[in-house]
């Protein structure tokens, strides 16, 4: 499991006080499936278009990412790491991300 967690982004990370000092959740799951439900405050940007939507998520905030599995938001951690975001988490799962808030 530690191989998984450290290849995936997962650490033990005080979710709930990063949320409540300002950071921000990025969803980066469909617009379909984000309408199914999701972490109030999030913003969505699906992983596909991250790229050309880094304008939408400010440099100087910490992120967390987050989507169905972990497998998408690990990824669009390592976007926003290449882009010269400064404190990214990929926060896995949102459902799961949720009970941590």
């Amino acid at each position: 499991m530690s191989f998984l967690s450290n290849l995936f982004g997962f650490k033990s990370v005080d979710y709930k006080s990063l949320k409540q000092n300002g950071a921000l959740i990025a969803d980066v799951r469909s617009p379909q499936e984000f309408k199914g439900g999701h972490i109030n405050g999030s913003i969505n940007i699906p992983l596909q278009q991250l790229q050309q939507l880094l304008s939408k998520i400010p440099k100087d905030k910490v992120v967390i990412t987050c989507c169905a599995s972990g497998m998408r938001s690990a990824s669009a951690k390592s976007i926003l790491k290449s882009a010269g975001y400064g404190e990214v988490h990929n926060g896995g799962g949102w459902m799961s991300l949720k009970s941590k808030l």
